[in-house]
C-alpha cells in the first residue's frame, strides 16, 4: 500500500503544476501529454517485458480495456477540471473511483466489498465533500457546467478501469514494469494524435515545457511505476480508495503555493479524508482465538 500512497502524494502535484501552465494550453493537451510522454517513458524502460505483455493473448482482453482506459482518463479529468473547477472535478474524478471499482470487482468475481473498505471510503468521500463545501467560491463551481461533472463520472470509471485490468495483467505473472509499459505504451500511442494537434502550446516557453515535462515524469513515469509495484498486493477497491490521499494533497499544495484559502468546514474535511485513508491502510488486529483457529 506505500508504494500507492507516494504515487498519490505525487498525482497530488498535478492540479498546482498544471496551474502555472499558460492560459492557452488547453485541457485535451495537458492530458495527452502528460500520458503519452509518460507512457513512452514507461515502454522504454521495460520494452522487452512490454512487448511480452503486449503479445500475451492471454490478457488481451484485459490490456485492451486498461489501453481504453488510460487513454479516456487524462482527456476526461483534465476537461472536468477545466469546466467544473479543480475542486468538483477533482472530487467527482477520483470520488467515484472507488465506488466504480467495487462494482467492477462485483461484476467480474462477485466480490463484496469489505466492512472496512465501506467504512473508509464513506469516511473519505464525505470528507471530499466538506473539502468543496469549505472552498471560498464554492457555491459558484457547484452552479458550473454539467458537462464538467459528468466528465468527471467518465474519468472516474476510466481510472477504476485501467486500475483493475491493470491488476489483473499482473496476476498473469507479469512484472509490473512490463505491465505498466505495455499499457501506457500502448495508450501512449493513441494519444499522440491529440498531442500532435492540441499541444503546441505547451512548447511556446522554457517555463511551460519544463512543466510539461515534471507532469510527464514525476506524476505520471515514477508515480505509475509505484502504482503498479502496489497494485500487485491490494484489491482494487482499496487502491482507489487509497487514492483518495491525491486531492487532499492537491487541496494543501493549493493553499500552501497558489494561495488558495480553506474555511473550518474544509479543514474537517481535510482531516476526514487523511482518517478514511489511515484507517485504510493501517495493519489489520487478529484476535488471539482467530490465530488459535488458523492453528
Amino acid at each position: 500500500m506505500i508504494p500507492i500512497l507516494i504515487a498519490s502524494l505525487l498525482w497530488g502535484t498535478t492540479g498546482t503544476a498544471a496551474h502555472f501552465l499558460p492560459a492557452n494550453v488547453s485541457p485535451l493537451a495537458t492530458g495527452a501529454a502528460t500520458m503519452a510522454i509518460g507512457g513512452a517513458l514507461l515502454f522504454a524502460v521495460s520494452a522487452r517485458g512490454a512487448t511480452r505483455v503486449i503479445n500475451d493473448p492471454s490478457v488481451r482482453w484485459w490490456l485492451t480495456a486498461s489501453v481504453a482506459g488510460v487513454v479516456v482518463y487524462p482527456l476526461a479529468f483534465y476537461s472536468s477540471m477545466h469546466l467544473a473547477g479543480v475542486a468538483i472535478g477533482t472530487v467527482v474524478s477520483l470520488g467515484s473511483a472507488p465506488v466504480f471499482a467495487a462494482v467492477i470487482e462485483y461484476l467480474a468475481e462477485r466480490r463484496a466489498v469489505s466492512r472496512r473498505w465501506a467504512l473508509c471510503t464513506l469516511v473519505a468521500l464525505v470528507g471530499m465533500a466538506l473539502l468543496v463545501a469549505g472552498r471560498p467560491g464554492a457555491a459558484d463551481a457547484a452552479s458550473a457546467a454539467p458537462t464538467g461533472e459528468l466528465l468527471g463520472l467518465v474519468a472516474g470509471f476510466s481510472y477504476a478501469l485501467y486500475t483493475d485490468a491493470s491488476r489483473r495483467v499482473l496476476a498473469a505473472g507479469h512484472s509490473s514494469g512490463s505491465a505498466m509499459g505495455g499499457l501506457f505504451g500502448l495508450g501512449a500511442v493513441f494519444l499522440l494524435p491529440v498531442l500532435l494537434w492540441s499541444g503546441a502550446p505547451l512548447l511556446q516557453s522554457a517555463g511551460s515545457a519544463a512543466i510539461t515535462l515534471y507532469l510527464a515524469i514525476g506524476p505520471m513515469f515514477v508515480a505509475y511505476l509505484l502504482f503498479g509495484a502496489g497494485l500487485r498486493r491490494v484489491r482494487t477497491s482499496a487502491a482507489t480508495t487509497a487514492t483518495l490521499l491525491e486531492p487532499l494533497v492537491a487541496t494543501v499544495l493549493a493553499i500552501i503555493v497558489v494561495g488558495e484559502r480553506l474555511d473550518p468546514i474544509g479543514w474537517a474535511g481535510l482531516a476526514l479524508v487523511l482518517l478514511g485513508v489511515a484507517l485504510l491502510v493501517s495493519p489489520r488486529r487478529v484476535s488471539p482465538r482467530a490465530g488459535r483457529r488458523g492453528r
